[in-house]
């Protein structure tokens, strides 16, 4: 029997547990086509010193340069968290297909909370979106991770 093919949400779980051993907010991105997995990153803006290296950016690009195209059409993003505004207007003009998310963020979103990028005129592209994959497990990682910080 063959391996079991990693699905992309273990891999940004994965990602987004890398990103909490190095001080990063927990939040990991698998950028996936076609069923194969394109892209994998992680929260970096500490360690790269650029607030705009979030995990949804970070895979975006890393998966324009693997699949030699600014526009991701026919891609799905998996993250672990509701995306910033910031990521959701990348997203949109990446022209990524579908998202898929595991907890959602009241606080910093901007798909379902917050501005909503999606559902303004303004937006030329909105991707169908999914919300609440594995959201405890996500929840629960960004609780650990803040709880270490403030004590």
């Amino acid at each position: 029997m063959g391996e079991r093919p990693v699905a992309p949400f273990d891999l940004a779980f994965e990602a987004a547990r890398r990103a909490a051993a190095e001080g990063e907010v927990p939040v990991g991105a698998a950028v996936v086509k076609e069923g194969r997995v394109v892209a994998v990153a992680h929260n970096r803006p500490r360690s790269l010193r650029d607030p705009t290296a979030h995990a949804e950016i970070l895979a975006i690009r890393a998966a324009c340069l693997a699949l030699d195209d600014e526009r991701l059409s026919g891609c799905d993003l998996y993250v672990t968290l509701e995306p910033c505004p910031m990521c959701a207007g990348a997203i949109s003009f990446a022209r990524i297909r579908r998202l898929y998310y595991g907890a959602g963020d009241p606080k910093g979103g901007g798909v379902e909370h917050g501005p909503r990028v999606f559902n303004q005129p303004t937006c030329h592209h909105a991707p169908e979106v999914y919300g609440g994959f594995r959201e405890g497990e996500a929840a629960e990682l960004l609780r650990e991770f803040f709880a270490v910080r403030r004590e």
